[in-house]
């Protein structure tokens, strides 16, 4: 039987019937690793812009408005060596997320001697995209935005002009975990500096006049508050999704679970490498999935 979910594909029992004559052959030049992934989305591009702004923003207020006028030097030290950190792993994280393929199926293979390549059996099912007439992948799901089928796609997110899929979720999952750090941790910061300004005076407690520091304290307190919200239920989010071994699109359209079961710490390491280690938490690691398989399927 055929689950509802899955009557919304294109799925085709025999190659005969997957139309190949209706797809042109695939560009000559394909996507290769060492290209960089980039998707020429106005909103995305904007979108991700205002992040980095946003973060330097932060970084502005922090360093000086808080931290230089500051008296004591450990404590300016210490807090501008940690934010100063997870700002830049959080960026280096969006970058990853960014410019990474997300699991993209190549465009255009839904050609005669490809479907002839693959050698299926009768009565196999295969799937066929016809938005970008390609072989379709269990568990992949054709973008808008990006125009490619994604394996594993979770959601199109513009904050960081990407799909978020099965090549690049654990940068954004990093994004997502740094970003809720660096804006709990400004959070924190401001609170410090008020009560410290309210004890002496406020001339000195800031380079900048009175009046403007508050408005600058009052916008990162704002700013911190909704990222925070935001980042950390995102977080929250995609761990629950990855631990479960579901995805957004597959939750959101209950799509029947046709693959077998894993552990959740299996599954984690799909996502982020195996075996468990500090690598987990650097987006300059590239996943190893080692023993971690990416799919299995019922039979």
């Amino acid at each position: 039987l055929i689950s509802p979910a899955n009557r919304s594909r294109d799925i085709e029992r025999q190659a005969g019937y997957l139309h190949p004559e209706h797809c042109a052959p695939p560009p000559l030049r394909t996507h290769s690793a060492d290209d960089m992934w980039f998707i020429r989305d106005g909103c995305g591009i904007v979108c991700g812009v205002i992040t980095w702004l946003l973060v330097f923003y932060a970084e502005f207020v922090v360093v000086f408005v808080m931290l230089l006028p500051a008296k004591n030097v450990a404590y300016s030290v210490i807090n501008g060596a940690v934010f100063n950190g997870l700002a830049f792993l959080a960026l280096a994280s969006h970058f990853r997320a960014m410019c990474t393929d997300p699991g993209a199926v190549p465009k255009g293979n839904a050609t005669k001697e490809f479907i002839e390549s693959l050698q299926l059996k009768p009565g196999q099912v295969v799937y066929k995209c016809p938005k970008c007439c390609s072989i379709k992948p269990d568990r992949a799901h054709h973008c808008s935005v990006c125009k490619r089928c994604i394996k594993k796609m979770d959601h199109h997110c513009p904050w960081v002009n990407n799909c978020v899929g099965e090549s690049n979720q654990k940068y954004f999952v990093l994004f997502t975990m740094y970003i809720a750090l660096i804006s709990l941790h400004a959070l924190i910061m401001v609170a410090l500096h008020f009560v410290f300004c309210f004890e002496e005076d406020w001339a000195k407690c800031s380079s900048f006049s009175p009046p403007t520091t508050v408005i600058l304290l009052i916008f990162l307190c704002f700013e911190g508050l909704l990222f925070l919200i935001f980042t950390a239920v995102m977080f929250g989010t995609q761990i629950h999704s990855i631990c479960n071994d579901e995805t957004g699109i597959e939750q959101l359209k209950k799509e029947e679970k046709r693959w077998a079961k894993k552990s959740k710490w299996m599954n984690m390491k799909v996502v982020f490498g195996h075996p468990y280690s500090l690598a987990w938490l650097s987006p300059f690691a590239t996943p190893d999935h080692g023993k971690a398989n990416l799919y299995q399927y019922v039979v």
